[in-house]
């Protein structure tokens, strides 16, 4: 295949597009970082027009469907007044899920493109590929890797500090002990006078 400048040009005016918005969605994961979730973010976009954001936010809201993606989803659908979101894209940081899959395939978006690549749970190739499924009613597009390596870091020191945290817990924990004290053993309380 041979590229024209045209072409070229076009191609990378969409990377940038994608680049831009995939920006947007790091800076909604950094406000999920800030209370504590797992910082994935999305933006929802049609055209040139953002429509909504969304953050992770799982343990705060107390609620398993609360992913980057639906809170998207859910404040778009708000915005435009319909449950149906023909002709926007879903800019994300990290590869859907099947739940998050199952929702964007029912609310119609055109495209979805997402930053790191997720092996556990990825619906979009990487364990399951949900918009592959040539039964639905419904084909969504989608581009993987867009900022992967920046989403990706961001994932990766985020699970770190947590793992520091919990070790320097156990390590505090551990150093207010006493070493003559056996914490395995039982003290009869009735035994400790005031």
């Amino acid at each position: 295949m041979t590229f024209t400048p045209t072409t070229d040009l076009a191609l990378t005016a969409a990377a940038e597009r994608d680049r831009r918005f995939m920006a947007l969605a790091q800076a909604a994961a950094e406000r999920a970082r800030a209370l504590g979730e797992v910082p994935v973010g999305a933006v929802l976009v049609r055209g040139e027009e953002v429509i909504a954001t969304g953050f992770n936010h799982p343990i705060g809201a107390h609620d398993p469907s609360a992913h980057a993606e639906m809170a998207a989803l859910r404040a778009g659908s708000l915005a435009l007044e319909n449950y149906r979101l023909p002709g926007c894209e879903l800019y994300v940081t990290l590869e859907p899920c099947i739940m998050c899959a199952g929702a964007i395939m029912h609310a119609r978006i055109a495209r979805v493109v997402f930053g790191a690549h997720d092996p556990k749970t990825g619906a979009c190739g990487s364990v399951v590929d949900a918009f592959a499924i040539g039964n639905l009613n419904h084909h969504t597009s989608v581009t993987g890797g867009v900022l992967g390596d920046e989403c990706a870091n961001a994932l990766r020191s985020f699970f770190a500090e947590r793992r520091r945290a919990v070790r320097e817990a156990r390590d505090a924990r551990n150093a207010v002990l006493p070493d003559s004290i056996d914490p395995t053993d039982s003290i009869d309380p009735l035994s400790i006078r005031s």
